[in-house]
């Protein structure tokens, strides 16, 4: 009897849960389309269906994460239903008491963009993060809290509300074992330091602990030992006491040196023999019998890369091999070289260049389709494209399709090259200066160079339209011409010009370019006196047509703010090809540029700038064609073109003196630029400046002829903002005298750092 009920009550189980589905429909599903959840259903319309199959349904569905319930229903016309309540959406996100506004912070810290589904675990997750990255910062015991407000319109405004905790300042460091190294050493190379006295003053070590840096300096630690040759070094991570009632830590290293090794023979080992071994060797600076340098070593293994990579072997590995001999401490370095297959470019492809034509990023590549790789012309594209000045900043990343074959993507981002330049400063005698002027070296993203200038400030007006083209026709040739009016005021007089200048240029080498041009003005003065007054033969209005010839070496990174390279140019001008003038002008700038990152752990970037002029009459030197010294780009701390070497007493001057130009001049400045405020593209310049200025002319009872060296120091801001470059330059002068014109302030907008 007990059988037959089971039996019965189970066929009516079945009976009561199995349905025939007929249709099927969604109600309050917006976020899937029907057709794709009717994919997901292991049944289709026509089928039996029963309740299992009905919850495996739902529980696919709900494994989506688009819904905050669903439920289903069979009508008794076999339509199944399903109904949705999904997850309401996230319209705006707020980040209050820590890196407020910060949209690197929004995006790479929380991770949840406003449209998302509110997701409760999300969420968490995000508020962990937030704690992780705030301990990075070496703040402890921080909070955050999660407040969510439901809107009228069914979404939440969610609110992260951040309570930093306390910065752990490090206030013993101690290395046990340290013998045959200076720990002071360490400190030019570990990222958590002893604070020192004074440690908020710029230039000292403020002890703030870096967390995550902790796990890398017992790395670099062991990388300084290695490049002295010490090859068991031993550093455990640090031990770390933190005292919580002050949050102060004493932090100790555990240091097991071992013994300095000698190389005892350094050997190459090709894989697959591709180059000459006397070519490799001519590379490695490791020399046997002296002590092992890791970072020689991984210098040499760069340049042997190099070496195989330009022979098209772009997935070459040099793999390094030390058999050390314990008893005699003594290494064996051994190069493995696994060049791997030769590698071809199959396509070239160019991203996020909005503006600028994509033959224009082309024709700077020294790689393209078909073309077999090259390492040394995979950087040097990249370098080409940084000189332009049109991107902020390039990448070229490979893309490996097989083992012979690559796909080379270049990502450039648009950087402003209009610009609206500005000039001026604040000198003790003239006051506040400012002149305007505009050009967009890359118009219509079409990479010729259109400026109309339209210049005016208390001592200049300056109107001019010029147009050049580094590369016309796609070629390796330039040209460029100009016309214009000025006048120029030099403190003691004005110079008045009407001219042109044309020419054209090409491009040799890579870094190499030449270029002849022609130049033709009419020139006279503005004095207190009569110019043509035969007491004052030097200002005497005159004409000058000129030949000039230059030539240019530039294997820097970047237009703007090169962090590597040399940039070098000489021109010589003939003045004489008919008109007044007649003489030889030559000019020679040189720049390096040097990035200090490896030294100092941030972006710091040295420069060294220098100028050389001569001038030597031939017939015919106007007065206007001679040199004066002062301002940016000679020496800072003085006001443009105030410090000359020849001056007269004149009751007519501005000032009773009268100055005059002089034959010769140099000029060098040596700066060190720092990331202000990175974010925002500031930084902070300090720099020294030193030059002299002479004539070949001698005193005369009218005259005071005497060669002036002066120099002047500072600080700067450099700030790439939306409109151009711009350098607020404050200064203090040198060496100065009695009579010198001082500048305190000056600033330049759209010209290059």
């Amino acid at each position: 009897m007990r059988i037959f009920l089971a039996t019965l009550l189970t066929l009516i189980a079945v009976n009561s849960f199995a349905y025939t589905i007929k249709s099927i429909k969604y109600d309050g599903m917006v976020q899937m389309s029907e057709s794709v959840a009717l994919r997901m259903l292991k049944f289709e319309i026509g089928d039996s269906v029963d309740d299992k199959m009905l919850d495996e349904s739902i529980k696919t569905y709900h494994k989506q994460g688009y819904f905050e319930d669903i439920w289903a229903d069979v009508d008794e016309n076999g339509v199944l239903i399903f109904h949705f309540k999904e997850k309401p959406l996230i319209s705006n996100i707020e980040l209050k008491g820590w890196k407020e506004g910060d949209s690197e912070i929004m995006d790479g810290v929380i991770q949840i963009k406003v449209g998302s589904l509110y997701d409760e675990k999300k969420l968490e997750a995000a508020k962990k993060r937030i704690i992780e990255a705030i301990n990075q910062e070496a703040k402890i015991d921080s909070v955050v809290e999660i407040s969510k407000e439901l809107l009228d319109n069914g979404s939440y405004k969610v609110t992260f509300l951040v309570n930093e905790g306390e910065e752990i300042i490090i206030e013993e460091l101690l290395y046990s074992g340290a013998i045959g190294l200076d720990s002071n050493e360490f400190d030019e190379m570990i990222a958590n330091k002893e604070r020192e006295f004074l440690g908020w003053f710029w230039g000292r070590n403020d002890g703030k602990m870096k967390v995550a840096d902790l796990a890398y300096d017992p790395l670099r630690i062991r990388d300084l030992y290695m490049q002295h040759g010490y090859l068991d070094i031993d550093v455990k991570e640090p031990f770390v006491k933190v005292n919580f009632d002050n949050y102060t830590a004493e932090m100790s290293y555990q240091i097991k040196e071992g013994e300095i090794y000698t190389i005892s023979g350094i050997s190459i080992e090709q894989e697959k023999h591709v180059v000459d071994d006397a070519l490799v060797r001519e590379l490695i600076k490791l020399e046997i019998g002296e002590a092992f340098n890791v970072q020689t070593f991984r210098d040499d293994s760069q340049r042997i890369k190099t070496l195989i990579a330009d022979l098209s072997y772009a997935f070459v590995q040099i793999v390094p091999d030390l058999k050390k001999n314990k008893e005699k401490k003594e290494v064996e370095v051994v190069f493995k070289i696994m060049p791997g297959e030769k590698v071809k470019i199959r396509n070239v492809v160019i991203s996020g260049n909005s503006r600028t034509l994509d033959r224009i990023i082309r024709r700077e590549l020294y790689l393209g389709p078909g073309d077999m790789y090259s390492l040394t012309d995979l950087a040097d594209s990249r370098n080409s494209l940084g000189r332009l000045g049109f991107f902020d900043g390039n990448t070229i990343e490979e893309k490996r399709i097989d083992s012979k074959t690559m796909d080379l993507v270049v990502k450039v981002k648009e950087a402003p090259t209009g610009n609206i330049q500005l000039g001026g400063g604040y000198g003790s005698y003239g006051g506040i200066l400012v002149s305007v002027a505009v050009n967009d070296r890359n118009i219509w993203g079409s990479g010729i160079d259109i400026g109309v200038k339209a210049e005016r400030s208390s001592l200049t007006s300056n109107y001019s339209f010029t147009i050049s083209n580094p590369r016309l026709n796609d070629s390796d040739f330039s040209g460029n011409f100009s016309v214009y009016t000025s006048d120029y005021e030099y403190n003691d007089y004005s110079v008045l010009s009407d001219g042109f200048t044309t020419g054209i240029g090409h491009r040799f080498t890579r870094y190499i370019s030449g270029n002849i041009g022609y130049g033709f003005s009419a020139n006279s003065y503005e004095v207190d006196v009569n110019a043509t007054d035969p007491d004052n033969p030097y200002f005497e209005d005159y004409s000058k047509s000129s030949v000039t010839v230059s030539a240019k070496f530039d294997n820097t990174d970047d237009f703007y703010l090169p962090r590597k390279g040399f940039m070098i140019s000489q021109s010589i001008e003939k003045a004489g090809v008919g008109a007044d003038a007649n003489f030889v002008k030559s000019r020679t700038n040189f720049g390096a540029f040097k990035g200090l990152d490896e030294w100092f752990g941030f972006d710091v970037i040295a420069r060294y700038k220098a100028r050389l002029f001569y001038v030597k009459e031939t017939g015919y030197l106007p007065e206007a064609e001679k040199f004066f010294m002062g301002g940016i780009g000679s020496v800072r701390g003085y006001e443009s073109y105030s410090l000359a070497p020849k001056t007269k007493l004149d009751p007519a001057a501005t000032d009773g003196i009268r100055r005059y130009g002089g034959e010769y001049t140099a000029s060098n400045s040596f700066e060190l630029s720092f990331p202000l405020v990175p974010k925002a593209k500031m930084r902070l310049v300090t720099y020294l400046d030193w030059g002299v200025i002479g004539t070949s002319e001698e005193t005369t009872s009218e005259y005071t002829v005497k060669d002036i060296s002066r120099g002047g120091f500072g600080a700067g801001l450099e700030w790439f903002s939306p409109v151009g470059p711009i350098q607020l330059m404050f200064s203090k002068p040198l060496a100065e005298e009695e009579g010198d014109k001082t500048a305190v302030f000056e600033f330049t907008m759209g010209q290059r750092f």
